[in-house]
């Protein structure tokens, strides 16, 4: 009886399935199923069926894979973008000299304040933050014991700053004379005390409860920015006076220049190097600068000159449906800093380091965004808190390279769908100042130990092209390219898989339904559609 049962069904299947091929619009299916093909010949069309279907599979997945892992392309913005449109860059300028001679003589003092068990014994000493080398050459050798007192480095690094009176003078902005104390705010970076301008202020750059102690804030804290977000831009009510700053004119007279000082009564070489020059640094306004890592040098008695050419990338709305891994990038919503409110791939970073930091010597730099309990290191923890930092990227490219995830991969640390970089083409010349000044009908005793140097920021075109992240393949494309090739090698349209399906759910369940169908209240006899194979054969 079962055997019976299991002929019946395999003979409708049979009947079914030739039924298909009769009737599909499947290219080469037909020639399977007929009566008058030898069967050689329904060989063949098999063998060349089945390397149809083997090559589509393939292409097929080759475009998943490529929709799947690069459905994004970085191209040019239809548009150009004007100048107006984006925000000056954020400028920071930090000085060579970290202390003025009236707290601290760097030189003289040194080898003095130490003692005969190798410590060093002044707060001031301890808080001073030279050159990495300056370290290595001198004091790695040395157990280094915590500060004293109970005043903040931050706060002791500030005390012994110079005056921004003494580093910047002259001001020329958009095309007037303005005071430089209006533009700069006084910011404390791993370098010490330096001054920035066009930067967010601490409240909009720092979440609540994740910033810098209170006696240490000395982010800028009147510049708030009201009609301007790094994702959106300006907002239409904003106007020339909206912070942070913008131009609408390219060229030197309309960007920003300054007259930057030296000293030699305020110099120190011993920690400033041999060469007195000042660091500056072009950041966007909602990165948290780092001076160290990515600078330009300003010497003195010379005139330097920057050509800014802005690198803005945006990122098409189509591509918001797309996971960050996918796309690349992440938007500010996406991207929880516990210390920035704003996400960019230079405050991941720095957030990252922070947490390893802490993680590898149990506090972080003094200069570095943390919670108010968070342990500040000593001065005896710098060669920890260099050997982390060292640590972090080393491992980053070993473990890369084994293809192991570690710390800084988990950091997460993807770019910004919307950034904001500025490439700068630097010209240098000698700064004739002397005579500029004597010119003035000043008089000028050089053999007082002041330089001048002078640099100046500006726009180079009045426009430019912004990249965009687009949609290489959407979904639209995928289907389009999947149905090119069922068509190409096999002939398929969409229509050809609703009839597969047609075929293998509703066609058997019609057939059934149509044999047990009464006729004129009679069972039909059942179709015998055995005895159909059996008479085909």
């Amino acid at each position: 009886m079962f055997r019976t049962k299991a002929q019946s069904i395999r003979a409708k299947a049979k009947i079914l399935f030739r039924e298909y091929c009769s009737n599909s619009s499947v290219h080469g299916v037909r020639y399977l199923s007929s009566q008058e093909q030898p069967g050689c010949e329904k060989f063949w069309w098999l063998l060349v069926f089945l390397v149809s279907v083997g090559s589509c599979a393939l292409l097929i997945q080759k475009t998943y894979r490529k929709w799947d892992q690069t459905p994004v392309i970085v191209s040019f913005d239809e548009k150009p973008t004007r100048i107006w449109q984006i925000p000056l860059p954020a400028v920071t300028v930090c000085p060579q000299t970290k202390t003025r001679p009236v707290w601290l003589n760097f030189s003289r003092e040194h080898g003095e304040n130490i003692d005969d068990k190798g410590y060093i014994r002044t707060d001031n000493f301890l808080a001073m933050v030279c050159e990495r080398i300056f370290y290595h050459m001198f004091y790695s050798s040395y157990i280094l014991p915590n500060k004293t007192g109970s005043e903040s480095y931050a706060n002791l690094i500030d005390n012994m700053s110079v005056p921004m009176n003494d580093i910047i003078d002259f001001c020329y902005f958009r095309s007037k004379f303005t005071d430089c104390k209006s533009l700069f705010r006084k910011t404390i970076t791993e370098e010490g005390v330096c001054f920035t301008f066009n930067g967010l202020s601490a409240k909009q750059l720092l979440r609540t409860g994740a910033s810098l102690p209170q006696e240490d804030h000395l982010m800028p804290e009147t510049s708030d920015s009201i009609d301007w977000t790094l994702d959106q831009g300006y907002s239409p009510q904003s106007d020339l006076s909206s912070y942070p700053y913008r131009t609408v004119v390219s060229g030197y007279s309309s960007g920003l220049a300054m007259n930057l000082m030296s000293n030699d009564h305020n110099y120190d070489h011993l920690c400033g190097g041999p060469i007195q020059v000042l660091k500056v640094l072009l950041h966007s306004p909602v990165d948290y600068p780092q001076v160290s890592n990515k600078f330009i040098r300003v010497p003195i008695n010379q005139e330097v000159t920057i050509a800014v050419k802005p690198q803005i990338i945006v990122t098409a709305e189509s591509l918001k449906n797309y996971a960050p891994e996918r796309r690349q990038c992440f938007f500010n919503h996406e991207r929880y800093l516990k210390f920035f409110r704003v996400y960019t791939q230079d405050n991941c970073e720095l957030e990252c380091l922070t947490n390893f930091t802490l993680q590898y010597c149990g506090c972080v730099r003094f200069s570095m965004p943390r919670f108010n309990r968070t342990e500040v290191c000593e001065s005896n923890m710098i060669e920890c808190m260099i050997r982390a930092e060292n640590e972090l990227f080393e491992r980053d490219a070993v473990e890369r390279r084994k293809g192991d995830r570690n710390y800084r991969t988990g950091c997460n640390c993807l770019p910004s769908c919307t950034s904001v970089q500025y490439d700068a083409e630097i010209t240098q010349n000698d700064f004739e100042w002397v005579r500029w000044v004597r010119a003035l009908k000043v008089d000028v005793n050089e053999s007082h130990g002041v330089y001048l140097s002078r640099l100046g920021i500006y726009y180079k075109e009045a426009q430019f092209i912004a990249s965009k992240r687009s949609e290489l393949f959407g979904l639209t494309d995928f289907l389009a390219n999947c149905g090119g090739l069922l068509g190409l090698c096999m002939g398929v349209s969409l229509l050809s898989l609703v009839e597969l399906v047609y075929f293998c759910s509703v066609r058997p369940f019609m057939v059934r339904r149509k044999e047990r169908t009464p006729m004129d209240g009679k069972q039909l006899p059942a179709i015998s559609f055995v005895s159909i194979a059996i008479g085909n054969d």
